[in-house]
């Protein structure tokens, strides 16, 4: 895969982010920083889901209800 060319300047995460590959000098280093950068992101969406779960009042019934809908949904578009 060709790598696509860039015209902008990298941000601070970026910049830090390549800094840090650097570093990298094995396959189980790059796997430990995967998993800090999994784990991170893992956290932000945790977050995320959170709050959307208290800003609509979600209970389990209506969560459970809200994902049928899409499966029936789905399933009427597939006829």
């Amino acid at each position: 895969m060709e790598a696509a060319v860039v015209n902008m300047p990298f941000n601070d995460a970026q910049l830090l982010l390549l800094q840090s590959f650097a570093h990298i000098k094995s396959e189980e280093s790059l796997n430990d920083l995967k998993l800090v950068l999994f784990d991170f992101y893992k956290n932000k969406l945790d977050e995320e889901i959170d709050k959307w779960w208290e800003e609509n009042d979600m209970t389990t019934e209506k969560f459970e209800d809200m994902c049928n809908d899409i499966h029936i949904h789905q399933k009427l578009q597939n006829l």
